[in-house]
């Protein structure tokens, strides 16, 4: 008897297709964004990934699949904040003024942007605990890269300065303190522009020949 000739019915369904992608991709952000809501209000330690899961509207087992650990969401959530804030492009821009002044504006500049475009990420990372060394590792290496262009920055500046370089440096780690723009911006209501002018005539004045 000759064997029955297949159809497309009788195909098996590919395992990844676009549209799959695209929904995986979709429910992947709404689980981010729900963890950086609740981040947030109750603090990272506090917060659970079955309350993520309640939060997203999905089952804790989606949530595992999505990224395997509350580490990988706050890691994922500091990626897609850098990525809006477009860090890296801007902080290139920085580089590339010839101007020591005007670098020095465009860098205090970039640090109030970067803000501007995830402050709540900003203080889940200042406030974040957690006992597992490998998250610890994780909140020290966000930090510290902020801290590392920033003194690239200054590094660059590092012939005109009328300072030592790590006074230098220090000086603008202090100004970068997230209270500072907390105090200004969210409770004073300076735009993230305004602050950054202020910050570049304060680093200008202490750090640059007048």
């Amino acid at each position: 008897m000759p064997g029955r000739v297949k159809t497309s019915k009788d195909e098996p369904a590919p395992a990844s297709t676009p549209w799959r992608r695209q929904q995986a991709a979709a429910t992947k952000d709404r689980v981010a964004e729900a963890a950086r809501v609740l981040f947030a209000t109750r603090g990272y330690g506090s917060t659970s990934i079955d309350s993520i899961a309640t939060a997203a509207g999905v089952a804790v087992r989606t949530v595992y699949a999505a990224f395997g650990s509350k580490r990988e969401i706050l890691s994922h959530i500091c990626g897609a904040w850098l990525e809006r804030a477009a860090a890296r492009e801007t902080a290139e821009a920085v580089f590339q003024e010839r101007e020591s002044g005007e670098r020095l504006r465009q860098a205090a500049l970039w640090l109030t942007r970067l803000y501007a475009a995830g402050f709540d990420v900003v203080e889940i990372l200042e406030s974040a605990t957690d006992d597992s060394p490998e998250t610890r590792e994780l909140l020290q290496a966000k930090l510290a890269g902020r801290d590392q262009v920033m003194d690239q920055m200054i590094a660059s500046l590092e012939d005109d300065l009328v300072v030592p370089l790590p006074e230098a440096q220090a000086v603008f780690r202090g100004l970068a303190a997230p209270a500072l723009y907390r105090e200004l911006v969210v409770v004073n209501g300076w735009s993230p522009e305004r602050l950054g002018d202020w910050l570049a005539g304060i680093l200008e004045e202490h750090l640059l020949p007048r």
